[in-house]
């Protein structure tokens, strides 16, 4: 059904979410100032940051350190850091790929303080690529007019980064003020009798320093837990992105934005129909140093599809890529580097070469067959300028918030640069709360609302559903049928759990908590998507195939106490498009 500006929306049946997930009941709780859930750029900044600031700071990762998405970020850091470069220029080229829907505020201090926080990386220990005279090397990627990507071990950026945040904080693991738990699946965000984020319940799987489900209080929670890729059938992102903190946000009642502007990179090594999982991606920054692509036929197609070809916005490649495919009949296209000779790709893209070798592919020899697969999500959690959530004592940085940066597409490389900004942006505003007495410890209060698991075994109907409906081109049959088969895959979920059940198999938890957390977060995004009547960035209709002025701004969502799915539309305010 279509919408207006400002009117509430819904399915004509609300899909029905449960409020908290079924666990069994706490065996263990500790507390801190802040709990900090999740060990990208944008937690490890934070938790980095606010062990200055604040008595005790507890960071929470899924697995070990090192597991994130950030890890895996090959392209590089976005930031004016050319002299004949100005966060002016990179505010155009971000406000020309969000296509509409950045919040240009937000925009504007992403990339006015960007460069900054870049060099405090550099100060931090993060080596960066260099030219011969010793400034920070940079390259240029789709959608931006300057070279302005910073890059490290060539195509390590992310796996750089990451290695300089986590030896810094390894330099404090003997500091009090301080905790890092690995191996902890974060349940839910607790909250208190007035809806304020108390803490979080979380299940230690194995190997952490304590047993099963416990609860971490704390006066604010940050979620920086990355993003949604396993809800697809293919993506880029590490088998740990399964939507936990966008899930477990909707289930404390916290807004999402912009859900339905799903970012597929469009060069993914084609693995065949069967390929399930993480894919290895093929950076952006290859198009960058002169890649083409072309069809089964050899013949190149972007030229006519957009004045920057290769490095035209990725939606718009993705989109060019899935046409030329049907226009050939074939289920992927060509990446050619071959032109760039072998020693520099192997000096520029070690990592690259070195994993497509491992598939028996050579980049400076070979076609590589290459198609789109999910890369990013642009929504999220919304949040203001400070990162803030709709509920009280509740923030998030990264890939699992919406801050307005990205708009209805993502540019290329700003991922990592907003994780960072943001995170020292939380941390201001979370400590002064702090310093002030804005922001008391309160007790965890149950929630209304249905409780519920899903077997593991739905994850297969869950991804193969997300990939139908809400995948690069989208239909509203297409969402019809997705929200169809979500709403069959739910009506198992157990609800209304009571007090006092048989303990459920902890064992085999983790598996059914990351199922329930794809289930809401497929069904929320197919929701969005198929509200939205329109082609805009990384939501594309077919039946809708031209952008409308009358959607210019966010589509919001949340779940109300009884676990129905609101959606609403924000209107952009005046002087915001």
């Amino acid at each position: 059904m279509s919408t207006g500006p400002g009117t509430t929306t819904s399915s004509p049946v609300r899909p029905r979410l449960a409020t908290s997930l079924a666990t069994p009941e706490v065996g263990w709780t500790t507390r801190a100032d802040v709990i900090v859930v999740g060990s990208g750029i944008a937690g490890l900044t934070a938790a980095l940051r606010l062990r200055r600031r604040v008595p005790r700071v507890l960071l929470v990762t899924k697995t070990v350190l090192d597991s994130g998405s950030t890890r895996w970020a090959q392209g590089g850091i976005a930031a004016a850091l050319a002299p004949e470069d100005s966060p002016a220029e990179h505010l155009d080229d971000t406000l020309v790929a969000g296509v509409g829907l950045c919040d240009e505020d937000a925009v504007r201090a992403l990339v006015t303080e960007g460069p900054a926080r870049v060099r405090e990386l550099v100060s931090l220990g993060a080596n960066f690529d260099r030219t011969p005279e010793g400034e920070i090397a940079l390259t240029r990627e789709g959608g931006h007019h300057r070279d302005r990507i910073a890059h490290a071990g060539g195509d390590a950026t992310g796996a750089e980064i990451s290695r300089a945040l986590i030896a810094a904080l390894e330099a404090v693991r003997g500091d009090p003020g301080i905790e890092v738990l690995e191996h902890a699946l974060v349940l839910d965000v607790l909250t208190a009798a007035d809806g304020t984020a108390c803490g979080v319940t979380l299940h230690v799987i194995g190997e952490g320093s304590r047993d099963g489900v416990g609860a971490a209080l704390g006066r604010a929670v940050v979620l920086a837990t990355g993003g949604i890729g396993q809800v697809f059938q293919s993506s880029t992102n590490p088998r740990e992105a399964t939507g936990d903190g966008i899930a477990a946000a909707l289930r404390a009642g916290a807004e999402v934005a912009d859900l339905e502007f799903v970012q597929f990179h469009p060069t993914v090594l084609w693995l065949g129909q069967n390929a399930r999982g993480q894919q290895p991606l093929i950076s952006e920054a290859v198009r960058g140093e002169g890649a083409l692509l072309v069809d089964v036929n050899g013949v190149r197609f972007m030229p006519g599809v957009h004045e920057m070809a290769e490095l035209a916005p990725r939606d718009v490649v993705a989109k060019a890529i899935v046409r030329q495919m049907a226009a050939t009949g074939s289920s992927h296209v060509f990446l050619d580097a071959r032109h760039l000779g072998r020693d520099f790709l192997r000096r520029r893209f070690p990592t690259i070469v070195n994993a497509l070798s491992g598939h028996r592919f050579d980049l400076a020899e070979d076609l590589i067959p290459v198609a789109p697969a999910q890369h990013y999500h642009s929504g999220g959690i919304r949040v203001d300028a400070v990162g803030r959530s709709s509920v009280a004592g509740l923030y998030a940085a990264g890939e699992c918030s919406c801050t307005g940066v990205h708009g209805a597409n993502r540019l290329a490389s700003n991922s990592l640069l907003e994780g960072l900004v943001f995170a020292h942006r939380i941390v201001d505003d979370v400590s002064t709360r702090i310093s002030h007495g804005d922001l008391p410890q309160r007790e965890p209060s149950a929630r209304p609302g249905p409780a519920g698991l899903l077997p593991a075994t739905a994850r297969v109907k869950i991804q193969r559903a997300a990939s139908a409906g809400p995948g690069v081109i989208r239909t509203a049959a297409g969402l019809s049928a997705t929200a169809a088969d979500l709403a069959r895959i739910s009506s198992g979920v157990p609800v209304e759990v009571p007090a006092g059940a048989q303990k459920l198999d902890v064992t085999h938890g983790t598996a059914e908590w990351e199922t329930m957390n794809l289930h809401a977060v497929a069904t929320a995004l197919t929701a969005s998507a198929a509200l939205r009547e329109e082609t805009r960035g990384g939501h594309y209709r077919e039946d809708f195939p031209a952008a409308s002025e009358k959607w210019l701004g966010r589509l919001v969502a949340r779940l109300n106490p009884d676990g129905e799915l609101e959606t609403r539309f924000a209107a952009l305010p005046e002087g915001k498009l």
